[in-house]
C-alpha cells in the first residue's frame, strides 16, 4: 500500500509501520461482521495478495478469531476479539481514517420501538 509525500514525511514510525496483514485481514472482516468472504475477495478488497491473506486467516483461525465454512470467513463474536491487541489497533487505525462512530447521530435515526424480533416480556 503507498501513501503520499505528506504522510511519509510527517507521520511518525509507529504510524508508518501500519498493521500487519492479519491485523488488516481481521479489521475488514470486523468492518463487514455481517457478511462471510472469500481469501480472494478480502485481498482484492483491502489490496493484499491472496495468498498472504489466506496465511493470516489461517494463523486467525488458530487464534479463534475468524471462523469457516466451505471457502467463506467470518468473524467470532465480540467477547473473542476483545482479548485481541490487534483488533484493538485495528479499530483505532479504522477510528484515525474513517472517524470514529457518532452514538449520538446513531441514535437520532433510530427507531423507538423495539425490534420485532424481542418478546414484550423481554423489555
Amino acid at each position: 500500500m503507498s501513501i503520499d509525500r505528506d504522510r511519509f514525511e510527517n507521520a511518525s514510525e509507529d504510524e508508518l509501520a501500519g498493521l500487519s496483514v492479519s491485523d488488516q485481514v481481521l479489521g475488514f472482516l470486523v468492518a463487514h461482521a455481517d457478511q462471510a468472504f472469500k481469501a480472494r475477495e478480502i485481498a482484492s478488497r483491502i489490496g493484499l495478495e491472496e495468498g498472504a491473506v489466506s496465511t493470516a486467516l489461517s494463523r486467525l483461525k488458530g487464534r479463534d478469531l475468524v471462523e469457516h465454512k466451505a471457502t467463506y470467513w467470518v468473524t467470532h463474536d465480540d467477547e473473542r476479539l476483545d482479548g485481541y491487541c490487534g483488533y484493538e489497533r485495528a479499530t483505532a487505525l479504522f477510528n484515525d481514517q474513517l472517524g470514529t462512530e457518532d452514538t449520538d447521530a446513531w441514535r437520532e435515526h433510530a427507531i423507538d420501538e423495539p425490534h420485532p424480533s424481542v418478546a414484550a416480556d423481554d423489555q
